[in-house]
């Protein structure tokens, strides 16, 4: 059942329009003539038969923009795809002669995790509905989902997937465990798989311990199905070099309509280690324009410096390729894997009323040399592609490839 009336239905739907027109992070739209998109899909929207149906259509007309961090959705049930809302990344494959979902990447905490799937497993049906590519299931935020699975051994199971709640109306992100770490033949695997807070000060303290612990001379860096999250991902670039080094810089619309200097942007250069110091952060950013640039902490020299493996997926989103970029762009490390998605704008959420939220991009990134990965991404200097055949021997063929690179170096 629709639950808006007519006439809350069509304010909505103007100052969706009117927003994303205003507020987008390029003046120019990507070159669509926006307001002719959204006049022809108006009375789609108008006539939605209830709210599933709404928000499907306003996710359709957002599409069109071709721009990543964007999505409509209403503050009382966020909703996520299968990887944000599981904490686990789905690969294309074939089963029977039929495209399905295999489990890729299952990240340590995560609701998929705890309950039990493992990669290699296939999705097979979710609240009693076949599901099948291209079509990414859905799972509503702190509920329990049925999800009947086909393990690697052929034993068909069901299982229920508890979701957390978001905490958080603005950004309704899943948190898990986001740091874990092991060493072997002296060959140290750091696994990140998100960069949980805006500042990120509790992952780049498990980022340091991690390192700490390790205590190697080679390293690799597994970001597999990190879909980004904060900043926090400043403190694991700032172990790839010693010195401060600039990485990007972030642009807003307005900054890029007035014209600047990446030069004379204002810097953050810094996590800081307890919670006050965001006090000091507030008083340098807050209240300015939010284009800034990104420099290394400057940690020091590092015994593995010059031994990095950086391990990456089509799933290593946003904060994870500001990581491998700058890897890229420094020659700091050999990357792993297969090419990042390129999604790498920033996002931010808006109220459109009746409790609806749009997020869109309101900032594109830069590598410090200019090289926009928006759409494009970062690929890797060799490849590993995911193996389903390999995965269910129980070999995780992209980390050997990397660990066996690490320990040539």
């Amino acid at each position: 059942m629709k639950t808006l009336t007519s006439e809350q239905l069509r304010l909505v739907f103007e100052k969706v329009v009117d927003t994303c027109e205003k507020k987008l992070y390029d003046p120019k739209l990507n070159g669509i003539n926006w307001r002719q998109i959204s006049e022809a899909r108006k009375e789609r929207i108008l006539a939605a038969a209830n709210d599933d149906e709404l928000e499907l259509e306003f996710n359709e007309l957002i599409k069109e923009l071709k721009v990543s961090h964007a999505g409509f959705y209403h503050e009382r049930r966020p909703r996520a795809a299968g990887k944000m809302a599981i904490s686990a990344t789905l690969f294309r494959s074939e089963d029977e002669g039929r495209a399905c979902w295999v489990f890729q990447d299952v990240h340590p905490g995560g609701a998929a995790f705890k309950a039990g799937i493992q990669p290699g497993d296939v999705m097979l049906r979710v609240r009693d509905e076949e599901v099948h590519p291209p079509e990414l299931p859905l799972f509503p935020l702190g509920e329990a989902t049925p999800v009947d699975i086909c393990r690697r051994d052929g034993s068909h199971v069901r299982m229920t997937v508890d979701v957390p709640k978001s905490k958080t109306k603005e950004r309704p992100l899943i948190e898990l465990q986001p740091v874990s770490h092991a060493k072997n033949d002296g060959v140290g695997w750091l696994k990140v798989c998100m960069f949980p807070g805006a500042i990120g000060i509790d992952v780049a303290h498990d980022i340091d311990k991690a390192i700490e612990s390790l205590n190697c001379d080679r390293l690799v860096i597994d970001l597999r199905g990190n879909t980004g999250g904060g900043i926090g991902c400043l403190r694991l670039m700032s172990y790839l070099t010693e010195g401060r080094t600039p990485i990007g810089y972030s642009v807003t619309r307005r900054r890029a309509e007035q014209g600047f200097s990446k030069e004379k942007l204002p810097v953050f250069d810094h996590i800081p280690s307890k919670k006050l110091g965001l006090l000091g952060l507030a008083l340098k950013f807050v209240g300015r324009d939010q284009s800034v640039v990104l420099s290394t902490e400057g940690l020091g020299k590092q015994r593995f410096h010059g031994k990095i493996v950086l391990l990456v997926n089509e799933h290593s989103a946003s904060s994870c390729e500001m990581v491998a970029a700058f890897a890229k762009e420094n020659k700091l490390a050999t990357i792993v894997g297969s090419a990042t998605p390129g999604r790498l704008l920033g996002g931010h959420s808006f109220r459109v009323g009746q409790g609806y939220r749009i997020a869109i991009p309101v900032a594109a990134y830069y590598t410090w040399n200019g090289t926009f990965l928006e759409g494009k991404g970062v690929a890797p200097d060799v490849g590993a592609p995911f193996s389903v055949s390999a995965i269910r021997d129980g070999c995780d063929a992209p980390l050997q490839r990397a660990m066996d690179i690490a320990k040539e170096l």
